[in-house]
């Protein structure tokens, strides 16, 4: 901390022009104050069980633009750390990123992409472009790149809605790996440990042009059939009430689905499981 802030007032470095990075400013004045930096000392690795571990997330495109949504449990070990963990949040007015991986960790990381956006913006006098947004936060999972081979990994998943894309395509699904690699996914992609058998499910159910309804359906079914087979997952718990949490993203900007609309989807899926435990075949 500085004389000045010490008294009262801030530093030099906040009046000074420079980067419309928010981390980059953190990395370069405050490094201690940015989440990817290790809690643990070097070559140690955390345990498995030592921290808890959110699981899927899924998101897809749909009519009106594109929809993301996960389970709500973390997991140390053999043992459910949370239940009704939110691992989707919104970004920005337009995009929103949803995790699997180090709870702690992947909670700081949004918060600071959230910053980071609006710093820009601020800076620059206008948005992030949707690619601009998937590099720079690409670019924040590189720097975590030490803490995940200790053992905290953080994979995030993003989505967003692009007014520039061509009509029909602004719905774009954008995946990471471990070391800041950057992917872009046509209509639908899923991470965390849940990950195969929510796109196997997707796989199925998936086509072009879904309403917003049998979008929702959808992420529900392929979020049943990760819980299913991944002790991990977490599905409806109807007697806690405690759902998936679904999102959409459209021209008019994020809207989280009310807990009502969710609660009734959920319901209507489970009943349709009863008489067909494997879920909905393939569309013709």
């Amino acid at each position: 901390m500085t004389a000045n802030e010490t008294e009262g007032r801030l530093g030099e470095e906040f009046f000074t022009p420079g980067t419309s990075s928010f981390a980059r400013f953190l990395a370069t004045h405050r490094p201690a104050l940015l989440p990817t930096r290790s809690p643990l000392p070097p070559g140690t690795v955390a345990a498995p069980d030592a921290f808890p571990h959110g699981t899927t997330v899924l998101a897809l495109a749909y009519r009106d633009g594109v929809l993301i949504a996960g389970d709500r449990r973390a997991t140390m070990g053999n043992l459910i750390a949370q239940r009704d963990l939110e691992k989707v949040h919104p970004a920005d007015d337009h995009t929103a990123v949803a995790f699997a991986g180090s709870v702690g960790l992947a909670l700081d990381m949004v918060k600071l992409y959230q910053v980071e956006l609006t710093h820009f913006e601020k800076i620059e006098g206008t948005p992030m472009t949707l690619d601009g947004k998937a590099r720079r936060l690409a670019a924040m999972i590189r720097e975590n790149l030490g803490q995940a081979m200790q053992g905290l990994a953080v994979v995030p998943l993003l989505a967003g809605y692009d007014p520039k894309a061509p009509e029909g395509e602004r719905g774009r699904i954008f995946g990471f790996d471990v070391a800041g690699g950057l992917y872009e996914k046509r209509a639908f992609h899923a991470e965390g440990s849940g990950s195969p058998y929510a796109g196997g499910a997707l796989k199925k159910l998936y086509r072009p042009g879904l309403t917003r309804r049998e979008a929702a359906l959808a992420a529900l079914q392929a979020l049943y059939d990760a819980a299913d087979d991944d002790s991990a997952t977490g599905g409806p718990d109807l007697n806690r009430r405690i759902f998936p949490l679904v999102s959409v993203i459209t021209e008019d900007g994020f809207e989280r689905m009310p807990e009502t609309e969710t609660a009734d989807l959920t319901q209507e899926m489970v009943g349709r499981r009863r008489t067909r435990p494997e879920g909905p075949g393939i569309t013709p």
